[in-house]
């Protein structure tokens, strides 16, 4: 029983990033080594440019990889496995993503100007610009979301500061008037209100929890006797959970905020791709 269990080969988590041992970097890699190769022997003079067999060539091979790479969306639909699954095919999209940078950059002939065809170029590489960012918030932001949150899920978040708020009311009672203000102030606080800058920034500077601990500190409430004492570490511990749950809600939307822009920036390069193709081809 214990050798067959040695003899069980370990199953190590494999990342789209590494699927089938990088199989698509390989290839991306071997493209983009292709493109450049090509275009440096190509015998034309001036060097090859969009309207050259070369940057014909270019221009088509990249125009049907973004086309292709917009289709992520559609693919997620669907559910299979083998060599097109979902983890091969987001790992084709984020390799072959990144190519197009040396593959349409040499279409371009490293010309540019103000017109249809570099700002799809320019949209194409806030695409590929926003793509990385999401890569690099999904390597590190996960791990981050779990270890704050130790095994409590937002709701819980909140109905553990709700608790704490029953139990602050509670024991503000005997307080005078203006330190009792304080502390109800805090307690009608919506912790989701932040806009989205500060929910990125995971911090509030206007706090009223915050302002009701250095308020009761000012009114003497704390020296006051237990109750005073009493709300002041309730009020600690509530300070506690937001803090938590604003580093939630801040790492909730750094996963997401970047596919507001990776979408419609990709919606808006399939229309500018659109017409410069038709422009190319109406002045050809």
């Amino acid at each position: 029983m214990a050798s067959q269990a040695a003899a069980t080969p370990i199953r190590v988590h494999e990342g789209f990033l590494r699927h089938r041992r990088f199989r698509w970097l390989k290839v991306a890699l071997g493209l983009s080594l292709v493109a450049v190769l090509a275009y440096a022997l190509a015998d034309a003079r001036p060097r090859p440019g969009g309207g050259t067999w070369m940057g014909y060539t270019l221009g088509t091979l990249g125009a049907l990889l973004m086309v292709w790479l917009s289709l992520i969306g559609v693919r997620k639909r669907a559910i299979t496995q083998g060599r097109w699954s979902l983890k091969g095919w987001t790992s084709a999209h984020v390799y072959l993503g990144l190519s197009l940078l040396v593959v349409v950059t040499l279409h371009t002939g490293f010309q540019f100007g103000w017109n249809v065809h570099t700002l799809a170029y320019a949209l194409m590489v806030l695409v590929i610009a926003s793509g990385v960012f999401g890569i690099a918030v999904y390597a590190v932001l996960p791990k981050a979301l779990s270890t704050n949150r130790e095994q409590m899920t937002q709701a819980q978040m909140v109905d553990a500061i709700r608790a704490l708020d029953r139990q602050i009311g509670e024991a503000a009672q005997p307080l005078e008037r203006a330190a009792s203000d304080l502390v109800q102030a805090a307690l009608g606080e919506d912790p989701f209100a932040p806009g989205l800058v500060r929910r990125l920034s995971g911090t509030n500077p206007h706090c009223r929890t915050e302002a009701a601990l250095a308020g009761l500190a000012g009114t003497g409430a704390v020296a006051g006797g237990t109750a005073g004492e009493r709300v002041v570490r309730l009020l600690e511990r509530r300070k506690a959970q937001l803090d938590r749950l604003r580093r939630h809600m801040r790492y909730k939307a750094l996963l997401e905020v970047w596919l507001y822009v990776h979408v419609p920036a990709t919606m808006a390069l399939l229309a500018a791709l659109c017409a410069h193709v038709v422009s190319v081809f109406f002045y050809w």
